[in-house]
This record gives C-alpha cells, structure tokens and sequence, in this order.
C-alpha cells in the first residue's frame, strides 16, 4: 500500500466519480482505476460500487476512507511540527468560515494576516456551522470560526462576545422605543430566521425559548442581508449579530433596537480537533483574529 493510493481514494470518494477525481489530482483516468484496482487486490476488498455513471463506497471503501483521512492528517501534523521547530515561516492554513460571519470579519483580518506572514497561505471554506464542524473533527479544516455552542469533539478558544439586537420594519409599533424590549414582548410577533444548518437560527430559538414562546417562523432564509431586506420591507423581525447591522442607507433597511439589560450576546470561537497539533501559523491566525476583532468590535 502507498501513501499516494490514500490520497486517490479519498479524492475519488469526495467527488464520486473518476474523471473528475483523475482531474483534481492531476492523473489520467487510466492510471487512477489501474491504482484502484491494484490496491483492491492488494488488501482483498472492494472500495467502490461502480455504476454507469458514479462510484459508490462499500462498506470496506467507508472504513479505509476514515483511516486513511487519519492518516494523512496525521502525516500533515507531523509536517507542521516539524516546519515549527526549524522556524519556517512558511505553510498553508484551511480555515473554515461561516459565510454571514466570514463576510464581515474576514475582510478585517485577510490582510492584517497577509501582512504579517506573506508566506503562508489562507484556504478558506465557507459552509454551515453542522458542516464546519464535521469537517474540523475530521482534520479536514486546520480552524474554524464558530459561534458556541460547538460540537464536543472540537477544542476552541474565545474570539469575541459580541452582543445581539432586534431588528423591527420602519413604522413597526417598537420602532421608536427608547429603552430595551424585553423578549416576550415578541410573543406574537412573526420571524424572519436562518435556515437548518445555520448555528444563529439555534441562538434565535433560544432567544425566543427565554422569553417563553416558539417563534413564529414566516421566511426563512441562507443569508443574514436577505433576513434584514425582509424585515425591512415589513415581513416580520429577526435577531442580529451586532457586527451584521446595516448603515442605514436605503430603505431596506431594519430599525435597530437594543434586548434587555444585560443584553443577550454570542461568542465566536475559533475551533480545531481536539488532540490535534496546533501550528505556529494556527496560533497566529487564532492571535491576529482575536487583536484585530477586538479592536473592530471591543471585547
């Protein structure tokens, strides 16, 4: 068995079909089944169902694939460990990013970062929270910013508390409230929310949960700007990462209103595997997030 036999059935397990598999790992496609098929032999199972159009795992495929993922994060920690104690400033970061977040603290920290350490370099996978966390469990993402809480086999470290506010249309009957609206005042109010997936819609329904109702949900949607849009245009209220406000500059655009004192917050994280080697390029990354977030938004 070789260590590249790993990486081609991983490869063909994520894309599920051969040519594109070859193509990703710059193969022909010949030589990438010739490979298969040898290793399949060599260890006595099979790894894939092959169908007319895609290749499936078996069960044998399903076990290799989790072991051979270990051991190729395995072999990349090693490398990073061994980049670190030589003091090499060079390397590369896959850093996962929730998309609502990413677009607001990514631009503040990329080139900070950049500036930095110009050698390393930044991979970044934007998915759902759910999908993030899978993907940091299983060493396929170095980092992941977060919001708490997060899956147990993640270890984290605190980014920043960041406070969270109603967002009501213009004209709404909150709209020119000067003191905090407590949470059940939005019993009978209709909410606009994150679809499944997302870890903000959980904190909305917590939110709600404390002030003693289910929210009544009327749209749903993947990004926090078409949640405001509709808000905006009178289609119900939301809960809002304070970062994500709107500078009122059109029309669609929420009233912003202040939650109780003290006010509810989240806290954005960034997350690794537990037990995993934690690079000096991770260690940066984690230091330069948190002094640049705090100098953005406070602490």
């Amino acid at each position: 068995m070789e260590f590249r036999q790993l990486q081609y059935v991983i490869q063909i397990a994520k894309e599920k079909n051969f040519s594109r598999a070859a193509e990703k790992l710059h193969i022909a496609q010949p030589s990438l089944s010739q490979q298969l098929s040898k290793l399949e032999k060599e260890i006595g199972v099979l790894l894939f169902r092959r169908t007319t159009n895609s290749v499936e795992l078996t069960h044998a495929g399903s076990v290799f694939v989790d072991k051979a993922q270990t051991i190729l994060d395995s072999i990349e920690q090693l490398k990073q460990e061994l980049d670190d104690l030589s003091h090499m400033r060079k390397g590369k970061l896959v850093v996962g990013c929730l998309p609502m977040t990413g677009s607001h603290v990514l631009p503040l920290v990329l080139p900070v970062f950049a500036k930095k350490y110009p050698d390393i370099e930044i991979v970044l996978v934007e998915d759902t929270s759910s999908r993030l966390e899978q993907l940091t469990a299983s060493g396929q993402t170095d980092l992941s910013l977060l919001s708490l809480p997060v899956d147990p086999s993640l270890s984290y470290e605190t980014i920043i508390e960041e406070e969270i506010i109603l967002a009501v249309p213009p004209g709404h009957r909150l709209a020119d409230r000067s003191t905090p609206v407590r949470l059940r005042e939005l019993t009978d109010e209709p909410f606009v929310v994150l679809k499944q997936g997302q870890g903000f819609r959980q904190i909305t329904l917590d939110l709600c949960q404390q002030g003693g109702f289910e929210p009544r949900i009327v749209f749903e949607s993947t990004n926090i700007e078409t949640v405001q849009s509709l808000v905006a245009t009178g289609m119900g209220i939301a809960f809002v990462p304070k970062m994500m406000t709107r500078v009122k500059w059109s029309e669609y655009t929420p009233v912003y209103l202040s939650l109780g004192i003290p006010a509810p917050s989240r806290t954005l994280v960034m997350a690794s595997r537990k037990g995993r080697y934690l690079s000096k390029a991770s260690e940066a990354f984690i230091h330069t997030m948190k002094t640049t977030l705090e100098e953005h938004f406070g602490s």
